[in-house]
């Protein structure tokens, strides 16, 4: 058998794609109990958070359990799986581990190095032992990822090269500044009481914030969250809870709202916001569409690089060197510093131009032997006039002319979203007076935030780790071949015993006891090296062919090994618990 993990996250697939594949606490469930049904899995456990979903199994066929996983994945989440597969990313036996115990270190999350995710892999083992779909490989990998974690927290400073996704989130929020600064005094709303939520919760109250208000569909849950804020020691807040039908008016008086729930759909509308927005400022929350290259309201549109020609019969046409009366008709004007090789121009003779059309004085310009004199001038702007009134204008090649850019209003509503799917329209992105902060523009900014050096560190602990683990798996695979043959040769001596009592009767128990005992330390010794020797050779890389050859040299029945395997297996999860 063998560890596979088929899964997408944040690094594989597009926010979208994630958001549409998340699944809720019952398709996590069908999802595991499909998994140990399917033919190729003997165990599975499901990893899903907001910017990953993965699904580990331990599998006798590669293709096939790879086909497997990804249909139920597929299945389950609800997009096809000829939609899905792109973003799909498969890992096996020992690079399926190191996934694992990479993302137990915060390597892999969105935010480098928080550690949020080990209290989500937590609760994914917990969740497979409870429906006994997680066996010995899982219940070891799970557990063993779960210590790895904890270790690179306590020995490195991987801490320092991130945060937490909801600290990274108030980071945004705030733009720049002190978070602390930013919050003090300000009344929020956390709508949901999860895990990622109380998170949020208790971020909020240590950064100073005046008030917490939480919502949530069990109002039970929201009164313990609130009752957990007010009591602690390190802050001071004011926590209060609400039903999930009062967040309207709730966010009327909210500077900044958290949402982190299970729901399928939104919980916070477009609509919702605006209404919000007006009932807070009074004033209408408009759709803001100030992007740079878009016209003033209220200016004139004109096509960037186009100089307006002066009109004919203005002041501005005296000593002007062409005949503007003969281009009247070219329509708002042409410019005067396009391709000069129009109608033979030179460019000397552009540059004059340019200079006038410019309210400054005519460039005289040296010319080289053979160009056109002052003489020919006219004759040459007649024909550029010409042109211009042909084509409208001469070809381009200025730059853009700046156009002045409408500022974005200061927000006076601060919202974070942290669910995936979204709790928050995305459409709340172009609301003026509003700042949204969701998955994808965090996965956005986060994609350059600075790597600390201890993030090696880390690394190195992941590799010896998964050196360690591989190991301990290997020598575990080959103790019942070895136990069976203790078994076996238990037998042998107790056979024998027996037959010697045939042949000796008279045999009192003093001699008998002491026959027993030396035969069966004779037997020991024999195996000991042998027994020792084969675990310490299983236990490195290419060691799983030991067992079959301890099998064959000693004529060990198969199915003998596979019991005292399961037995092993039934005495381990019944032993087991989370870490």
């Amino acid at each position: 058998m063998s560890l596979l993990v088929v899964g997408l996250s944040h690094r594989s697939a597009p926010v979208s794609v994630l958001e549409r594949a998340s699944l809720n606490a019952d398709a996590q469930l069908k999802l595991l109990q499909d998994t140990v049904a399917a033919e190729p899995a003997a165990e599975a456990a499901v990893l899903a958070t907001c910017n990953r979903i993965e699904l580990y199994a331990d599998v006798d066929k590669f293709h096939a359990g790879v086909a497997e996983l990804s249909t139920l994945l597929a299945q389950h989440s609800g997009v096809g799986l000829e939609e899905l597969t792109p973003y799909l990313y498969v890992h096996y036996e020992d690079r399926a581990v190191h996934h694992l115990f990479s993302v137990a270190c915060g390597l892999d999350s969105m935010v480098v190095g928080e550690g949020q995710i080990l209290g989500q892999i937590k609760d994914s083992l917990a969740r497979a032992q409870d429906l006994h779909t997680a066996g010995r490989l899982l219940n070891d990998l799970f557990q063993q990822a779960l210590r790895v974690g904890k270790r690179a927290h306590s020995e490195t400073g991987i801490d320092r090269a991130g945060q937490s996704l909801v600290t990274f989130g108030l980071e945004q929020l705030s733009a720049g500044a002190d978070v602390q600064q930013w919050a003090r005094g300000k009344k929020a709303l956390v709508i949901g009481a999860g895990s990622m939520s109380s998170l949020a919760a208790a971020t909020l109250a240590r950064a100073g914030v005046a008030e917490i208000v939480v919502a949530n569909r069990t109002f039970e849950r929201a009164e313990r969250l609130a009752e957990i804020l007010s009591e602690g020691d390190d802050t001071d807040v004011l926590a209060r809870a609400v039903p999930m039908d009062a967040v309207p008016v709730e966010l009327t008086r909210a500077d900044v709202a958290v949402s982190c729930t299970g729901a399928t759909g939104l919980v916070l509308t477009a609509d919702a916001v605006v209404a919000s927005v007006e009932g807070r400022t009074g004033a209408p929350a408009v759709e803001d569409t100030a992007v740079p290259g878009t016209a003033v309201p209220g200016t004139a549109v004109r096509e960037a690089g186009e100089t307006p020609l002066p009109g004919a019969g203005s002041a501005a046409d005296e000593n002007c060197p062409l005949d503007l009366s003969s281009v009247s008709s070219v329509p708002s004007g042409f410019s005067v510093m396009g391709e000069a090789a129009v109608a033979g121009m030179d460019a000397a003779t552009l540059e004059q131009h340019g200079a006038w059309a410019a309210g400054g004085t005519a460039v005289d310009r040296p010319r080289e032997p053979g160009q056109p004199g002052p003489e020919a001038e006219a004759e040459l702007i007649g024909a550029l006039a010409a042109t211009a009134t042909r084509v409208g204008r001469i070809p381009e090649r200025r730059r853009p002319e700046p156009v002045a850019e409408v500022p974005r209003p200061e927000p006076v509503l601060f919202l974070l979203d942290l669910a995936m799917p979204r709790d928050v329209d995305a459409a709340v992105h172009r609301l003026a007076g509003v700042r949204l902060v969701d998955i994808e523009s965090l996965a956005d900014a986060s994609a350059d935030a600075p790597m600390a050096a201890d993030v090696d560190m880390v690394r190195r602990i992941v590799a010896d780790e998964v050196a360690a683990f591989g190991a301990a798996q290997r020598a575990a695979h080959i103790t019942p071949t070895v136990v069976a043959l203790r078994s076996m040769a238990a037998d042998v001596v107790a056979g024998e015993i027996a037959r010697l009592e045939g042949r000796l009767p008279g045999l009192d128990d003093k001699h008998r006891a002491e026959i027993t005992q030396t035969v069966k330390r004779v037997v020991d010794k024999l195996l000991h090296a042998p027994t020792v020797r084969v675990k310490q050779l299983a236990a490195e890389p290419g060691g799983a062919g030991y067992a079959d050859a301890l099998r064959t040299l000693f004529d060990l029945d198969q199915e003998t090994v596979a019991s005292v395997s399961r037995a092993g297996n039934s005495t381990t999860e019944k032993n087991r618990g989370p870490a």
